[in-house]
């Protein structure tokens, strides 16, 4: 199992996501902490992932919280040989439909300040229990880099997000923690077939990475297999961009 004995904090946990991810992480032998704002989707998961041998915690937490989320690493460092992946797939808040034109500052900029202020303070919050160990991945959730009208302040915050990664990265590297995030286009695992689907002719595959897709990805990121990959993007758009 790529995740066997490792500890992952999952936050945004409830979400489609975050759920894939916390469901495959505990299939690959990771005990998953699940973190979100309401209490009962998440422990509806976590019946779930118990029932399949998963190993499951839950916290129920505000991820703009500081001082909520720094007691929440505190404890599961103190109560685990240590912290060793961090997984946000929390949400931004983001505005869409409207063009920038037409839009006032303060929607412009609340996705971008959302997700530039939770990511640091997650990441932060975990890297400080990483960096005596010299190990941890700490991974997030971004969207693609194709220019669509009407999405607001997605596009920026997307970048700044991967910015923050990027120095995230550097800074943490030399005590051993990866920072990287993973590209997805749009919502993953659509409901209707391919065929159907407007968004999968924009893409090379003709199709878009289905919620597991992008749960495996994460998880193969977050493990001993992708020693060296960090400061980077792991594209899982099915080629709506390409490189």
């Amino acid at each position: 199992m790529l995740l066997e004995n490792k500890t992952a904090i999952v936050y945004g946990g409830a979400g489609a996501i975050g759920s894939a991810v916390a469901r495959v992480f505990a299939g690959e032998g990771a005990t998953v902490h699940l973190v979100g704002r309401t209490h009962a989707p998440l422990e509806e998961l976590a019946a779930t992932i118990a029932g399949s041998g998963g190993r499951v915690e839950v916290a129920t937490l505000d991820a703009t919280d500081r001082a909520a989320v720094e007691q929440h690493a505190d404890a599961v460092a103190r109560h685990s040989a240590g912290i060793d992946i961090a997984f946000n797939a929390t949400s931004n808040d983001d505005l869409h439909g409207t063009p920038l034109v037409d839009m006032a500052d303060e929607d412009v900029l609340r996705p971008v300040t959302k997700a530039v202020t939770t990511h640091l303070t997650l990441a932060t919050a975990v890297a400080r229990h990483m960096i005596p160990r010299h190990t941890g991945v700490i991974l997030a959730m971004g969207g693609g880099r194709e220019a669509i009208p009407g999405l607001g302040g997605s596009h920026i915050a997307w970048s700044a997000l991967s910015g923050l990664c990027r120095q995230l990265a550097g800074e943490l590297g030399p005590h051993g923690i990866r920072s990287a995030w993973l590209l997805s286009p749009g919502s993953p695992d659509p409901s209707s077939p391919p065929e159907d689907d407007p968004e999968a002719t924009v893409t090379l595959l003709h199709r878009r990475p289905r919620l597991e897709d992008v749960a495996y990805a994460a998880a193969f990121l977050a493990s001993d297999r992708a020693p060296t990959m960090t400061a980077t993007e792991f594209n899982v758009t099915g080629g709506a961009v390409v490189d």
